[in-house]
């Protein structure tokens, strides 16, 4: 998709001519983003989380109880997923995703097809009351875990989380170790990410891990298997927090200057779809949350496309993608995506 214009749904004021559009940045290396097949969904079980996190994209917390998946879409999904050629991976997210009725339902159906799951945890959901089943269910359905712990030090961790967010996360950490999860020889893995904690780009992956690995263990007896770095995107809480310290054009210029051809190249968008709990199909998880459409498919008669317009996720291989300015979040530096860093 050529869009040449700035991004228009910034929850904050973004000066025009700030930054050259992304799509031009793409041009002027002769890249076309396209989707090659549908190896990987990425579902978002919706809006409702126990935590309120300032770099959130999704905008969630514990007041969105009317944007979470309904039973009939849950099943729609599954429907589509058994249909999906080249599908290997389902990525449950929220929110914190466990707080969806329809999770235990999902994992159990997805690992029967034998697809592998990642389940997207905040951790201190494990210490919530009423999901004390959390933990043991997902290593019962050899699920792997992809959990937030923005930095190793708590102070850091409080600040862009939550007052106590550091210790709760600790004390999931320990349950999840407990169960086999991040040790040595055990099929559980546990993947910790890092956001940075201000407007800047993550340090390499490879020497954070070992930091993380280090201090973890030494000062909390804690294991982890792999460290994924992953870049705050300009969208939404992150946007507005930045525009209200006059940080957000400067933020911008950072991405944009550290525009990285290799990692435009291996973004996740070209093999993932993203689903929305209202059943809405977008390019990727950051396109879903500015409401951003792909491209029209044929015979779709509105702008959005839900599971209901479809017969099979494969409609979406060998696709155009959509773009906009926020997409430099993704190919600045080593490159961003759910799975890390892409360089």
């Amino acid at each position: 998709m050529t869009d040449r214009t700035l991004l228009p749904v910034l929850d904050a004021a973004l000066p025009t001519g700030v930054v050259r559009p992304f799509a031009d940045g793409l041009a002027a290396h002769s890249i076309e983003l396209t989707r090659h097949a549908v190896t990987e969904l990425q579902i978002n079980l919706g809006k409702l989380c126990n935590q309120t996190c300032t770099h959130c994209h999704v905008e969630a917390g514990p007041t969105k109880t009317r944007e979470n998946m309904s039973a009939k879409t849950a099943e729609r999904i599954v429907e589509l997923a058994s249909r999906a050629n080249d599908l290997s991976l389902v990525d449950l997210t929220g929110g914190a995703p466990e707080m969806n009725p329809h999770f235990r339902g999902l994992v159990e159906t997805f690992r029967r097809q034998g697809l592998r799951v990642i389940d997207r945890c905040n951790l201190t959901i494990l210490q919530e009351p009423r999901y004390e089943w959390v933990a043991p269910f997902l290593a019962d359905q050899h699920v792997d875990v992809v959990a937030s712990l923005p930095c190793y030090l708590e102070d850091n961790v409080d600040s862009q989380r939550g007052d106590g967010v550091f210790q709760k996360s600790l004390a999931g950490l320990r349950q999840l170790n407990e169960l086999g999860y991040g040790q040595g020889g055990s099929k559980l893995t546990l993947d910790l990410v890092f956001n940075p904690t201000g407007p800047s780009l993550p340090p390499d992956q490879e020497k954070l891990q070992a930091d993380y690995q280090h201090h973890l263990w030494e000062h909390y007896g804690i294991r982890f298997n792999r460290l994924l770095t992953i870049t705050n995107l300009p969208i939404k809480r992150y946007a507005t927090f930045l525009a209200k310290r006059g940080r957000l054009p400067e933020y911008m210029n950072l991405l944009e200057s550290n525009f990285n051809p290799a990692a435009a190249r291996s973004v996740m968008c070209r093999s993932l779809v993203s689903i929305a709990w209202n059943g809405e199909i977008y390019d990727c998880d950051f396109n879903q949350m500015i409401e951003l459409h792909p491209p029209q498919l044929p015979a779709q008669d509105s702008q959005a496309v839900t599971v209901w317009d479809i017969q099979s996720l494969d409609a979406f291989a060998n696709r155009p993608i959509s773009v906009a300015d926020h997409c430099y979040g993704c190919t600045a530096g080593a490159g961003s995506s759910c799975g890390g860093a892409l360089t």
